[in-house]
């Protein structure tokens, strides 16, 4: 690998609006302050944090460029050339860290193609966290990212999911867009056995964070309402 070759920095931001010296170690924060260039999911989003670490240089010298979940691996290759000449880049996702449910993954492959090295910060992962707060199987997990949004195959959707929890002793992991979280909820709940667990960890980080861990049926004989707040659901049946 060639040394004038710049890095690949996955910069973690926070997962909402939060110090963010209260979730990013200094040396993260230290990696983004030493950047001038960023490959960012958000323009809006990534200027704001970048505001809030408080970036030594003024935000309009920074130069940010956009990779969305509508962006390909050809403009994640365009995007990298300047690291080639040996410019360092970070990426930064909307929230939590960057390639990991989040386009971002393909700026990732696209760097190994090109033998750029790829420099990942510690930081808050929504998925992570909320796989710690539950109690369930943190030895055997997937994640699904988004399920399908009509209910009926949703719904086939979750009893496949648990089915495979259970034979396999496997923690599932999903997540949803805030406005359809509680549509999501009521689906689970007509869908799991009485006896499944259901965790569903809301707003991590923040300070309206909470954390319920509990069976379907206990979940259907107290409150159900989530809200449009930034959510991880996790199932697992034993």
């Amino acid at each position: 690998m060639s040394s004038t070759r710049g890095d690949l920095h996955l910069i973690p931001v926070t997962l909402g609006d939060t110090d963010a010296r209260l979730s990013l170690p200094s040396s993260a924060l230290q990696a983004a302050a030493e950047l001038d260039y960023f490959l960012v999911e958000n323009e809006k989003s990534a200027r704001l944090f970048l505001k809030n670490i408080a970036h030594p240089r003024p935000l309009q010298e920074l130069q940010l460029e956009r990779f969305d979940k509508d962006s390909d691996l050809e403009r994640a290759t365009a995007l990298l050339q300047p690291l080639l000449a040996g410019r360092s880049a970070g990426i930064l996702s909307e929230a939590g860290s960057p390639a990991v449910a989040d386009p971002g993954a393909l700026l990732v492959e696209a760097a190994h193609r090109l033998n750029i090295r790829v420099v990942p910060h510690v930081g808050p992962s929504a998925i992570l966290l909320a796989l710690m707060a539950s109690g369930f199987n943190g030895q055997r997990f997937a994640f699904h990212g988004y399920l399908p949004v009509p209910k009926d195959v949703c719904r086939r959707a979750i009893v496949a999911r648990e089915r495979e929890s259970r034979e396999q002793d496997m923690t599932q992991i999903f997540i949803e867009t805030p406005y359809r979280n509680d549509a999501l909820l009521q689906t689970l709940l007509e869908a799991c056995q009485g006896k499944t667990r259901l965790c569903v960890a809301s707003d991590l980080t923040l300070a309206s964070e909470s954390v319920r861990s509990a069976t379907i049926a206990e979940w259907k004989s107290g409150k159900t309402e989530i809200g449009r707040r930034p959510s991880v659901f996790l199932l697992y049946a034993r």
